[in-house]
């Protein structure tokens, strides 16, 4: 079961608080490579409802946030086309702490060390609420899925691909 202690502040966590946002804390017992399926096991919700914080790069190496389901993968084909670049990829895991300020697992796609256009899967602003990282390994945040487009400016996409395997 998740522990039951206040995590210290992050950036994420001051910016919502700034922002008066209001949102639960949800430590759980962080494993390395265990992603959005473990911490959701861990918390006992959905995957469908974890969400990932991924960071990518266009064909420019321009950086982007891309907010996915935690049991979805991201089409990049699709994503691209969307929104408009000739292609989309990860960024290598030095290039993505760089951008966003934290190690990758702990990744918030608030209080980012740099400004970057989001994109959400458009079916996760139809849940109720969304556990998201808040700015640490083993430390989501519960909120409503529509503070990603009000505080980030997130925009709406199509590209989940589920993981079939």
């Amino acid at each position: 079961m998740a522990k039951k202690e206040r995590v210290s502040e992050t950036p994420a966590t001051a910016m919502l608080r700034d922002q008066g946002i209001a949102f639960t804390e949800h430590p759980y017992d962080y494993e390395p490579h265990g992603g959005a399926l473990r911490s959701a096991s861990e918390l006992g919700v959905d995957p469908f409802c974890v969400v990932k914080t991924l960071i990518m790069q266009d064909q420019d190496a321009k950086p982007l946030v891309v907010l996915m389901h935690g049991n979805c993968k991201v089409s990049t084909k699709n994503l691209a086309r969307q929104i408009g670049a000739k292609s989309v990829v990860p960024c290598d895991t030095e290039v993505a702490q760089r951008h966003s300020g934290y190690l990758v697992g702990g990744t918030s796609p608030f209080g980012t060390r740099r400004s970057m256009p989001v994109y959400i899967e458009s079916s996760i602003l139809a849940l109720p609420r969304i556990y998201i990282n808040g700015g640490r390994r083993g430390f989501l945040v519960s909120l409503k899925p529509e503070v990603c487009t009000q505080l980030l400016g997130a925009h709406p996409v199509a590209c989940a691909l589920t993981d079939a395997a």
